[in-house]
């Protein structure tokens, strides 16, 4: 580095100052906890609002799967520039506006008439809003104020989704059931907005803005200057990447994994239970209580990423996930059963265990420029979850059933599991191994 860039560099940051007893980087991870909580509200409300906007309105599922399928993508396709941004503006001021993006897009909705509102609104503006908000968010987080723990925070804040689908689902499912479909869009609204006075004052870009050293580490890490030009990085690290094999099979394996979730159980899980006669309100317990068992599973996942090898704990949550959602279409009915109980925990447990090994091996195999990669792959979540949400409302419109997508998912979820295991463990040349 010269003279001139270590100068930039520490622009800003003080001096470093003696660390606390309890390091600053807990509460930076519990302020973004609680952010990722409060976002988690518009990520309820697309399975919720199927039924009843089809009967308002009589468009069909696949349109309203097209919104969201909208929404979907571009929170994929969003999440790898909102991270080079959090590089340039500094990771409050992005939040901060996606948040407010969020809030103005849900709260338009109550005003809409017509389908092509729906894209505009919950598509494409919650989408944008939403995309910024995404574990790209939890990614920078980690991997600016932590060195080690890196596996347990990412996936404690991953849980964090979880933890606002618990908290919102009953509540939302309840008004839409009791009241209509418009306070729930407005209370979506409202929460996003509650949560910007919260990471407009309490959260740090970075640990030298207040004299530390990240969690973990052996030495002060000055901040570095602002990175321009955003779009050309964004771009230029995921052309890098894309010549890796690891990328595609990370991108390939992670677009099963949003097919598998948001796409299908996220979106359709709802109203395929209530085609077998299970009350709305039940259905949205459920899906709630699947977020209670995510928040173990994920945590879990974590602490098991900083102890074994990330791809083969990959291949054992694809081929347990898949084989779950094999059985599902057989226990689904109009009254809760054991078995379903059990497919409940089961799934739960696994629903986004797959981040935490995710994020380590882009972290192995891609470096500095891990968070973006991640924001890639996670695009590519994204957009398998798109297409299943989409496909998933049209199947059902042509056959009448859902059971066609559960077992097309399972199948997807065994391929997934395959590729992991063909992830190479050795880093790519010149990047830095993760700590431990």
């Amino acid at each position: 580095m010269t003279q001139t860039s270590e100068a930039a560099a520490s622009v800003e940051a003080p001096e470093p100052t003696r660390s606390p007893r309890v390091h600053r980087a807990w509460f930076v991870a519990a302020v973004t906890f609680v952010t990722i909580i409060g976002a988690a509200a518009f990520r309820s409300l697309p399975g919720l609002l199927i039924d009843p906007l089809h009967q308002e309105f009589g468009w069909s599922r696949g349109t309203i799967g097209a919104a969201v399928s909208v929404n979907l993508a571009l929170y994929g396709l969003t999440a790898p520039f909102a991270a080079a941004l959090m590089d340039r503006f500094g990771i409050r001021r992005v939040v901060a506006v996606a948040l407010t993006v969020i809030a103005i897009g849900s709260g338009l909705t109550v005003w809409m008439t017509t389908a092509w509102q729906l894209m505009l609104c919950w598509g494409l503006l919650v989408g944008l809003g939403s995309g910024s908000m995404a574990l790209a968010f939890a990614a920078t987080v980690t991997n600016r104020w932590f060195t080690t723990r890196r596996g347990l925070v990412s996936g404690i804040l991953t849980a964090g989704s979880a933890s606002g689908q618990l908290i919102f689902l009953p509540l939302l499912s309840w008004m839409v059931e009791r009241y209509d479909w418009r306070p729930a869009a407005v209370t979506v609204a409202l929460a996003a907005l509650a949560v910007v006075p919260f990471v407009w004052l309490l959260l740090r870009d970075h640990p030298a803005d207040v004299g530390l050293k990240p969690y973990g580490a052996a030495e002060f890490v000055p901040k570095p200057a602002p990175v321009t030009g955003a779009a050309r990085r964004t771009v230029g690290v995921l052309l890098s990447a894309v010549r890796t094999g690891p990328f595609w099979l990370l991108a390939g394996t992670f677009a099963i994994c949003g097919a598998s979730t948001n796409g299908l159980v996220q979106t359709h899980f709802v109203p395929a239970a209530h085609d077998h006669g299970l009350p709305v309100t039940t259905a949205a317990s459920l899906l709630a209580v699947i977020g209670v068992f995510d928040v173990v599973g994920t945590i879990a996942s974590g602490w098991f990423t900083d102890r074994f090898e990330a791809r083969r704990l990959l291949a054992v949550y694809y081929a347990l996930r898949g084989l779950s959602l094999l059985f599902l279409p057989m226990l689904l009915g109009p009254a809760i059963h054991p078995p379903m109980i059990f497919f409940i925990v089961f799934y739960g447990l696994d629903w986004v265990a797959t981040v935490p090994p995710t994020l380590a091996l882009c972290r192995e195999h891609f470096g500095d420029d891990s968070a973006i990669v991640f924001g890639w792959v996670l695009a590519s979540h994204q957009v398998g979850a798109a297409l299943v949400a989409y496909l998933g409302g049209v199947a059902r419109d042509v056959f009448g059933t859902y059971d066609m997508v559960w077992y097309a998912s399972g199948a997807l979820c065994a391929a997934a599991a395959l590729m992991a295991l063909v992830i190479r463990r050795r880093p790519l040349l010149g990047t830095p191994a993760p700590a431990v």
